[in-house]
């Protein structure tokens, strides 16, 4: 047999991202937002790390389990107003870190100032890549959003009015579960994260692939399936886009704030200028994340 270089490469490739039909795991780090703000600061020596102290007004409920799969514990924190005076809508959090790393603990500083201005917030553990390929991690948000509407006793929440709300990769699958009409979502932050892997503008590879059990080539029903602009009709929910200044993150974004205009269903989206992916992880970028947040549902959720 004849082999020349072109063939190695080929052979190598394949060795190398394909094995019995996996995607190879990519070499991913691990997703703080200590180690965030470390490698921001880098390039922008005016940031500062955030914090901040829990909220006088909040309690917290820490490591909540909201299922077990075979004896998997799925684990979720929850933020809560100690005023139960009143019902309050409540905002389900999904971290980012590429599906495959982060945690719930990401959420902690936003999640403390949502409760604390009137929300009842769920940071949600889900099952990442190394331990479930898509749809797991959606699976999970789902559930643990109707374990919490199903406690709405216990944290005086308004049932009715659920937020989904997440960052990067986080934004992606808060987004998904935000545009199934099946979950009756009322509103959707989405901070730096992609709406599409199949747009023209996507630039998603190894980590999706990952994720999402084969590159686009092998398996396009679920990155087609996985992109919340192909769910977008006239009972999307409003929609809230957060953006940095780094275009791939975009992806999407424009057809779909295209799409909710023409059903007249409220869309906003704020550009932080010169700022990077990961930007709400440092001060000032997290304080502005956290106004737009609470201006966009205090006009969305009345």
């Amino acid at each position: 047999m004849i082999f020349n270089k072109r063939h190695t490469y080929i052979s190598i490739f394949f060795v190398g991202t394909m094995a019995f039909g996996q995607v190879s795991r990519p070499n991913a780090t691990p997703y703080t937002n200590e180690g965030t703000f470390e490698k921001l600061k880098k390039k922008h020596p005016s940031i500062s790390p955030i914090d901040r102290p829990v909220p006088p007004n909040i309690k917290i409920d820490k490591d909540i389990e909201y299922k077990n799969i075979n004896g998997t514990s799925l684990k979720a924190d929850v933020y809560y107003p100690l005023d139960d005076s009143k019902k309050h809508a409540g905002i389900a959090m999904v971290h980012g870190g590429g599906w495959i790393s982060g945690s719930k603990d990401n959420e902690k500083y936003m999640a403390m100032e949502l409760a604390s201005k009137g929300f009842v917030v769920i940071a949600v553990g889900y099952r990442l890549a190394d331990a479930a390929k898509y749809p797991a991690g959606i699976e999970d948000i789902e559930t643990a959003i109707q374990w919490l509407t199903t406690h709405h006793k216990k944290y005086s929440l308004d049932k009715k009015k659920i937020v989904v709300f997440g960052e990067s990769a986080g934004a992606q699958m808060a987004t998904l579960v935000g545009v199934k009409a099946k979950n009756k979502i009322k509103a959707i932050i989405n901070i730096d994260g992609i709406v599409s892997f199949i747009h023209p503008e996507a630039e998603e590879s190894t980590y999706a692939s990952y994720w999402l059990d084969g590159d686009r080539n092998t398996n396009l029903k679920n990155w087609t399936e996985a992109s919340p602009l192909e769910y977008v009709d006239k009972n999307t929910p409003p929609t809230l886009f957060i953006n940095s200044s780094q275009p791939r993150f975009h992806a999407g974004r424009d057809d779909m704030m295209k799409k909710l205009q023409i059903y007249k269903i409220p869309a906003e989206f704020h550009e932080i200028k010169d700022s990077p992916h990961s930007f709400w992880s440092a001060e000032p970028w997290f304080t502005e994340t956290l106004n737009y947040t609470v201006d966009f549902l205090n006009k969305v959720l009345k």
